[in-house]
């Protein structure tokens, strides 16, 4: 909990309730480590936001060959249909943050975001 100035994350310390903050996330290396392929490949901030709960990732990546945003969509379902079912969802609904509260999946892809 974060409820005062602080010298090491100034941002931080500012009226969370007011405010989207710019931080760092150790997401990205905890990826390399998992999936050792991606290591020093990834890189990623978060944002500090007024929710309950939840937050949200936007993954910018370079493919190695040219494909549509329907055909990486149709790839990430049927994974989440596949072997990462319970692990990876995905949504075409049009959700908003408290939807996701106390969905035990890592992680949802908002096909429509």
């Amino acid at each position: 909990t974060v409820d005062g100035p602080s010298m090491k994350d100034w941002r931080g310390g500012r009226a969370a309730s007011f405010n989207i903050i710019p931080s760092s996330t150790g997401a990205a290396k905890a990826v390399g480590k998992v999936l050792p392929a991606l290591n020093g490949k990834l890189t990623g901030m978060s944002f500090r936001v007024p929710t309950v709960d939840v937050s949200v990732v936007d993954l910018t990546v370079r493919l190695e060959k040219a494909a549509t945003y329907d055909e990486i969509k149709k790839a990430i379902k049927e994974e989440s249909e596949g072997k990462l079912k319970g692990i990876l969802g995905y949504t075409e609904d049009d959700v908003v943050s408290t939807d996701f509260v106390g969905d035990n999946r890592s992680s949802i892809f908002d096909a429509k975001a």
